[in-house]
């Protein structure tokens, strides 16, 4: 069981696809909250049909997603703003619909490899950095039997 992270910055659709086979990917958990992209290949039809062409599920879960307002912060890493936008961030995944969507990641783990999927390359610049840990959380509190 596994759940990692992905960005497809600086990369072609095909160098993309051979770097999550490569690590085994079974499903891509898509948490951007458009899945539009102006680089060809990574809006999400066009990438749920290159996924199910290489044997990866594509699931898209908007739900985990960052509002547009909420992004100009995540450039940066040690800054007041850097905080307070990831800080909104992790309200937000509290939401009904975010915990839903957590659920949902938590079980297809359970099933596979799992990555989460946005455009940035470094983790630390984006949102998923944030769904990640929560997932980890809430995932080992549920492996761990007091």
């Amino acid at each position: 069981m596994s759940i990692s992270g992905i960005g497809y910055e600086g990369l072609a659709l095909d160098a993309f696809v051979s770097k999550l086979r490569v690590r085994g990917i079974q499903t891509l958990v898509d948490v951007r909250l458009n899945a539009i992209s102006r680089k060809r290949g990574f809006s999400k039809r066009a990438l749920a049909e290159a996924l199910g062409v290489a044997g990866i599920a594509y699931v898209h879960l908007p739900a985990l997603g960052n509002q547009r307002d909420n992004r100009a912060g995540y450039g940066e890493l040690e800054s007041d703003l850097a905080n307070e936008v990831r800080d909104r961030f992790r309200q937000q995944l509290r939401s009904e619909a975010a915990m839903t969507a957590l659920n949902e990641v938590a079980a297809l783990a359970q099933a596979g490899e799992v990555v989460l999927f946005c455009y940035e390359q470094d983790e630390r610049h984006c949102h998923r950095e944030q769904v990640l840990e929560l997932l980890r959380s809430l995932m080992s509190r549920d492996l761990v039997k007091s």
